[in-house]
């Protein structure tokens, strides 16, 4: 998706932006069901796996989902820049 960035710029948010996005979203997420389900289980084995594999699924959901969203104009406002060169 084209947009006008920051700069007065006409940028193109990258596929790699959106999955880094995802990992660092997914890394907090894991980290929250890891504590979450060894606090209610005591069993750090049974909480990794959990975490893992959730996260795992969360993590490609949420990758398309992104993507799906860059293609809507939805909430962006078109502008163009103060000055041209």
């Amino acid at each position: 998706m084209i947009f006008l960035g920051l700069k007065g710029k006409i940028e193109m948010e990258h596929p790699k932006r959106s999955f880094f996005k995802a990992l660092s979203w997914r890394v907090v997420g894991l980290i929250i069901t890891i504590i979450t389900i060894y606090l209610y289980s005591k069993k750090i084995k049974d909480a990794l796996a959990v975490g893992l594999i959730s996260d795992l699924i969360k993590f490609g959901i949420y990758y398309f989902h992104e993507r799906a969203w860059n293609k809507v104009d939805f909430g962006r406002e078109k502008k163009e820049p103060e000055y041209n060169i």
